[in-house]
C-alpha cells in the first residue's frame, strides 16, 4: 500500500536535497514506521519533484490488510519526522495524490499499488471450437482490435481489458473490501496466443487492492466466504 505526501521547498534545489537525504535515511524512517505500527513496514520510497514542491511516495507492506489507514497513519508520523530533521521543507498535504488513491494513473500501472496478479490458462482447441464455437486465431484476433487497438484509440491508460470490474466489484463486495479500489484495480491487461489451435489466456491486474482484516470484515456473509477462501487459516500476517 502506498500513500504519497507533499512538502513544499524553498526552491527546486532545496526540494533535491531534502529528496536525497531522505532516500539515504530510509533505515532511520524504517524505525520510525515500527515505532507506530505493528503490521507497517517501510519497504521503498520514490519521488518526483515539480518545480519547489516534493511529492514522497512512501510503499508499504501492511499485513492481512489492505492498508489504507495504516499506510496514512504511517506517513502522519514520517512526514513529522522530515520537517523536524530536514531543514528548509515545509507542511504541504498529508496526501499529495502521487499515491494513487482510487484513481487510474499511470503510476500505479507502473509501480503498482496492492497485489499485482498474473493469471493464465490453456484453453484446449475441443473447447475453443465447441463451446465457444470459434477458434483461438479468431479470439486472439478480437483481443488484439477489441481490447488493445480499441482501449488505444480510447486513449485508455495502461489498461487493455473488456470488463474486469464487474466481476472484480462482485468478489470486493462478497469479501468485504473497499469497492472504490475497482477504479485502480479495473485496469489490467487481457493476453492472448494461438498455440497449434489450442488458446492460451491471460490477464494482468498490477493494482489488486485486498485485504482480509480491517473495516468491512465485521459482516457474517462476509465472513463466511473469507473462510470458504481460507483466508482465516492460522498463519503469519501477510
Amino acid at each position: 500500500m502506498t500513500r504519497s505526501v507533499l512538502v513544499e521547498a524553498v526552491d527546486a534545489h532545496t526540494a533535491y536535497t531534502a529528496a536525497r537525504i531522505i532516500e539515504a535515511r530510509i533505515d532511520e524512517l524504517r524505525d520510525v514506521v515500527r515505532g507506530c505500527s505493528r503490521f507497517a513496514q517501510l519497504i521503498g520510497i520514490r519521488h518526483e519533484i515539480n518545480a519547489n514542491l516534493l511529492f514522497i511516495r512512501f510503499e508499504f507492506s501492511t499485513g492481512d490488510a489492505s492498508g489504507h489507514n495504516m499506510a496514512t497513519l504511517a506517513s502522519d508520523r514520517l512526514l513529522a519526522h522530515l520537517l523536524r530533521t530536514i531543514p528548509g521543507i515545509s507542511y504541504g498535504s498529508i496526501s499529495g495524490n502521487y499515491c494513487t488513491d482510487k484513481k487510474a494513473t499511470a503510476v500505479n500501472g507502473i509501480l503498482g499499488r496492492g497485489k499485482n496478479v498474473v493469471t493464465e490458462l490453456l484453453v484446449p482447441r475441443e473447447v475453443v471450437t465447441d463451446v465457444l464455437h470459434s477458434t483461438a486465431a479468431k479470439i486472439v484476433e478480437l483481443n488484439i482490435r477489441k481490447n488493445m487497438l480499441g482501449t488505444l484509440l480510447a486513449g485508455g491508460i495502461r489498461s487493455a481489458n473488456a470488463h474486469f470490474a464487474n466481476m472484480l466489484l462482485g468478489f470486493y463486495l462478497a469479501t468485504g473490501q473497499d469497492a472504490a479500489n475497482i477504479v485502480e484495480g479495473s485496469q489490467g491487461v487481457v493476453y492472448a496466443e494461438d498455440r497449434d489451435g489450442d488458446l492460451y489466456f491471460s490477464c494482468t491486474l498490477p493494482n489488486l487492492i485486498v485485504g482480509t482484516v480491517g473495516n468491512g470484515k465485521g459482516l457474517g456473509f462476509v465472513e463466511t466466504n473469507l473462510n470458504r477462501l481460507g483466508c482465516r487459516a492460522d498463519r503469519a500476517p501477510g
